[in-house]
């Protein structure tokens, strides 16, 4: 089975739509480590990951830095910000 990933540009983000459930996930215990080390990444070294995510059109990915991550969204630079509950995974 072979699943599209559309890559879209970090400012792409804020034009997408968030209302449908994601059916695709990580554990949560692996997905809170990738957050944590993601974050850690980007604020100490400024170094970018892919994050994976599904929005209401399907899967997309955007390599970005993912400066803070609160209790149900994290930020990516410039303020751009993805729902926890819609990441799918972080690629290192």
């Amino acid at each position: 089975m072979f699943i599209e990933i559309t890559e879209i540009q970090k400012e792409s983000v804020p034009n997408c739509s968030f209302r449908l459930p994601c059916f695709i996930s990580l554990p949560e215990s692996n997905l809170a480590k990738k957050l944590h080390d993601a974050m850690i990444l980007g604020n100490t070294y400024h170094g970018k990951v892919d994050i994976v995510f599904c929005d209401d059109e399907g899967l997309k990915k955007v390599k970005t830095t993912i400066w803070a991550k609160g209790e149900k969204f994290i930020t990516l630079k410039g303020g751009v910000w993805i729902p926890i509950s819609k990441i799918v995974d972080i690629i290192f």
